[in-house]
Parts: structure tokens; sequence; C-alpha cells
């Protein structure tokens, strides 16, 4: 038997070999650009110029994402569904949307789709003008009153649903036959077993994928500038053009999104953790 004390052992990793020096590096150089922003004009503009458009990223990714993963989550239970219509059509929109890039998503739907949804409502409202009277509130609907912003929130939920689709169905159908059949057993119906039984172990399960497509989504929200959403990056974009500063508001660009995406990392990691503790 191999104690504690054996020469077998496997050793223990040391304090130093555990201490996260990735981190405490990019700790450095935070204060390093903490204390140039904090002593140089210039960088100190630039990244109050940048701060203006953090808000435009975190709205896009706060409501992108939920958005793609109740699409997601819809299209991962019709993909697992035995009704052969429902799965086919999820199957459709999964390997369409998972074939074509998000930037060329973004075009589609900012200037194919969403015209075509308003000429629809416009339709509909012609269609309704006897009943709805003069006070139609769809006769003067255009295009251009969908704002860009709501846009690419649309295309960016559209296009991570298919991601977070494929990602809960490998996480539903990676849990036991027998757990559905014993909640069946006790009483459940089906959505009684998927709410309190399947769904809530397929989270945990997923939970580090799901980060990480939040990640993505994160960086990807960069997309919104070609639209001229005045994000970060466009923020950024416009700076550069005026002032020809390119070195240094790139520099706070990729920080901004670093940190950004590095406090996510950690919140998720933390949410792991947590489950971890509960499941124990």
């Amino acid at each position: 038997m191999i104690g504690p004390d054996s020469d077998l052992a496997p050793d223990q990793p040391s304090l130093l070999a555990r201490a996260p020096w990735w981190l405490l590096a990019l700790a450095l150089v935070a204060v390093l650009l903490g204390w140039r922003v904090a002593t140089d004009e210039l960088w100190r503009d630039i990244a109050t110029r940048l701060a203006s458009g953090l808000g435009v990223t975190l709205l896009v990714t706060a409501i992108a994402f939920p958005l793609a993963l109740g699409l997601g989550l819809a299209s991962a239970l019709a993909l697992v569904s035995p009704h052969p219509i429902r799965r086919q059509i999820a199957t459709l929109y999964v390997q369409v949307v998972r074939g074509l890039p998000v930037l060329v998503q973004i075009f589609l739907v900012a200037f194919v789709l969403v015209p075509l949804g308003v000429e629809a409502v416009r339709a509909v409202g012609d269609l309704l003008a006897p009943l709805l009277g003069a006070e139609n509130p769809f006769a003067d609907l255009r295009a251009s009153d969908v704002p860009m912003v709501a846009r690419v929130v649309a295309a960016l939920a559209f296009a991570y649903g298919a991601f977070e689709a494929e990602t809960l169905r490998g996480g539903l159908t990676s849990l036991a036959r027998g757990q559905a059949e014993a909640a069946r057993a006790l009483g459940l119906s089906r959505g009684q077993a998927l709410r309190h039984v399947l769904l809530p172990q397929t989270f945990r399960r997923v939970l580090p994928t799901l980060g990480n497509d939040l990640i993505c989504l994160l960086k990807d929200s960069a997309l919104v500038s070609v639209l001229g959403v005045r994000d970060i990056t466009q923020e950024a974009r416009l700076y550069q053009s005026a002032t020809f500063r390119y070195a240094e508001s790139l520099v706070l660009l990729a920080f901004f999104y670093l940190a950004l995406t590095l406090l996510v990392a950690l919140a998720v990691r933390a949410l792991e953790h947590r489950y971890r503790r509960h499941a124990a």
C-alpha cells in the first residue's frame, strides 16, 4: 500500500507551482497601463473615448447571449425530439447557421431579413387596416426605424443559437437514459422531468462550454462596428481616423477586451467551483 510518505506517492505541487503567475503577469500589465493612462493625457483621452462605447458592447452581449441560449435550448429539444418534422427543422437551422461566417449573418440579418420582416409587418397592417382605422401603427413603418443595435443583437443571437443548440444537445444526450425513465416513473410529466431533472444536470455539464461561447460572443460583438454601431471597437476606429494614433488606441482596445473576457472567465470558473461544492 502506498502511503503519503512512500517514495511512490505522487509529489504535491509546491506553492510556487500552484501560483497563478499568468494572472499576476496580466495584473502587472494592467498596473503599467493604468499608470500610463493616469500620467499621460493622450492615453487618458483614448481610454475615455473607448469607455464611452463600453456600455454598447456590454449591452449587445448581455441581450444577445440569453436570446441565443433560449433559441439554442429550443433547438436542442427539437434535435432530440421523436417528432421528425421538429428534428429536421432544427437540423436545417443548425447546419445552415454554422456554415455561414458570423459577419455574413450580420449583413444578412441587417440588410435582408429585417427589411423583409418590416415589409411583412406592413402587409399584415394593410390587411388589418379596416380594423385598425386611421391609427394604423404599421402604415408608416420603415426598415430605417429598426436601429442597427437591434439588428446586430438579433444577428448574434441567431448565429450563436446554433452553437448553443449543439452544446445543449450534447449535454442532454450524455445523460443516462434511465434518469428520464426514473423521473417518469415517479409521476413527473415530460416537462417536469426536463425542468427538474434533466436540464439542471445538462447545464452543469456544459457550463464550461457555455462560458467559452459567452467569451466568443463578447469578442464577436466587435463586429457590430461594421454597421456603424459605436461600441469600443468603433470608437477606437473613429479615434484612429481622426488622430492617426493607431498604436496607443489598439493597445488599449486589446486591453479592454482582455479585461472583459478575463472577468467572464473568472466568473464562470467560480460558478463551476460552486456547482462542484454543491454536488459533493
